[in-house]
């Protein structure tokens, strides 16, 4: 925190001195310099003097005024030649000066101004200069209440960034205990932040990220651990199915090949499992699809025409182009399609719709459907529903899990909800 508040304060002390500089450039260049402005205020009460008490005096009364301001003034006032003036100042000063205005030398405390243009208060006064000296000008208080200034400002500026550096470097280190945390192999740390602190998105996306990595080991876990269990039944077959066939083959029984066919139907049982996990798992690791624009009409009659059953098909026409991977959603759709079939009773529907700027897919049936309690579930691996016509029916409960992770790799949703047919309706969901 200490770190994080120097380094602000730094640049807001580099920021404050800049802006100054740039400031006083600034004003120089559109109104003249500050510093002679404060000079020439210092010193108005000899100009007032010189202008409204020297200037009005008569002609021949000019120069006996002069000397009685010189008696009783701390100034020191003294004519000098115009040419020896002109050849000591400036160029810029040279034009005011010679107009017959005063022209302030604040370095020396002084100021220039001709006596007159025209020789009226005196004779070869036109060529003369009054020069006044010792004025009381101290530039030094100027420049002391600009530093008070200047150190105000900073601190009205570091005392809320010194407030909110502590707050924030609290916020960085929750932060950054909670990765070490979870870098040890805690998946559960999470960041406490307070949705007050800046940086209360960004932890909240992590903590987002955690969550999920959290859950896909979690769920790694439990596939191997599924995975285990729905290997061991065919394999159990298999192995008993080589008992007896040894045993058979020993004793001439005739039904061998049966028995043989039956080991065939389980291999082909094991190979759809092993490739439905394959697909799942190169699913669960793709981060995004090659985009490539297609037709969805022809890719919805060509799901329908693989299915082994009529369906009552309503497709609209102007369905369009989507961009994603099209075989990823015919298996999406195909799958779909697949579960409704294991459940319809008689009848089985698709239909298919522009709703806006998204496409609508809709799949359902007049089965028995499905519980609003596990419609989340339904969409996790190997998960089935605990009734007897689930487990009666061929599948391993990945179809639904590789259709939802199709259909959110093409940045859509599927939503699950009750079909007036009677049984369940998915409803596909794509932002075209």
């Amino acid at each position: 925190m200490n770190r994080l508040f120097w380094r602000f304060a730094l640049l807001v002390l580099l920021a404050v001195a800049l802006g100054s500089c740039v400031i006083y450039f600034t004003f120089s260049r559109l109104f003249g310099d500050p510093l002679e402005h404060i000079a020439r205020d210092q010193a108005a009460g000899q100009i007032f003097l010189l202008q409204q008490y020297v200037d009005q005096a008569p002609a021949d009364e000019w120069l006996p005024r002069l000397n009685k301001v010189r008696e009783v003034s701390d100034v020191t006032l003294e004519l000098q030649p115009l040419a020896a003036v002109l050849a000591a100042l400036p160029a810029a000063q040279r034009a005011p000066l010679l107009q017959g205005a005063v022209v302030m030398d604040v370095g020396g405390k002084a100021f220039y101004r001709r006596v007159d243009a025209t020789g009226a208060r005196y004779a070869g006064c036109e060529d003369d200069v009054i020069h006044a000296q010792s004025l009381p000008i101290d530039i030094a208080q100027a420049l002391r209440m600009e530093a008070i200034r200047f150190a105000v400002i900073a601190l009205c500026l570091l005392l809320p960034l010194g407030w909110w550096t502590r707050a924030h470097g609290r916020s960085l280190a929750a932060l950054s205990r909670m990765a070490d945390d979870f870098g040890q192999g805690d998946l559960t740390a999470r960041a406490q932040v307070s949705s007050a602190s800046s940086i209360a998105p960004l932890a909240a996306r992590i903590n987002d990220m955690a969550e999920r990595i959290a859950s896909l080991l979690e769920a790694r876990k439990h596939l191997l651990l599924s995975v285990s269990h729905e290997l061991r039944t065919p394999i159990a077959r298999l192995e008993f199915g080589l008992e007896l066939l040894a045993a058979r083959h020993a004793e001439g029984q005739p039904d061998l090949r049966r028995r043989v066919d039956a080991m065939g139907a389980d291999v082909e049982e094991l190979k759809t499992l092993v490739n439905e996990l394959l697909g799942l798992m190169q699913l669960d690791h793709a981060q995004a699809l090659p985009r490539q624009p297609f037709a969805v009409a022809p890719l919805l009659q060509a799901c329908l025409a693989a299915l082994p059953r009529q369906v009552d098909a309503g497709i609209a026409a102007d369905l369009g182009e989507v961009r994603g991977d099209p075989r990823l959603l015919a298996r999406a759709v195909g799958n779909l399609l697949g579960n409704a079939a294991k459940y319809a009773v008689a009848r089985i529907a698709l239909s298919a719709a522009r709703d806006g700027d998204a496409l609508r897919i809709v799949i359902e049936d007049d089965g028995p459907g499905i519980p609003a309690g596990q419609r989340e579930q339904v969409f996790a691996p190997f998960y089935r529903l605990a009734r007897e016509q689930d487990h009666a029916t061929a599948g391993h409960g990945l179809g639904l899990a590789i259709a939802a992770r199709a259909v959110a790799l093409h940045g859509g949703a599927i939503a699950i909800d009750d079909s007036p047919l009677g049984g369940a309706r998915f409803t596909i969901y794509i932002r075209a």
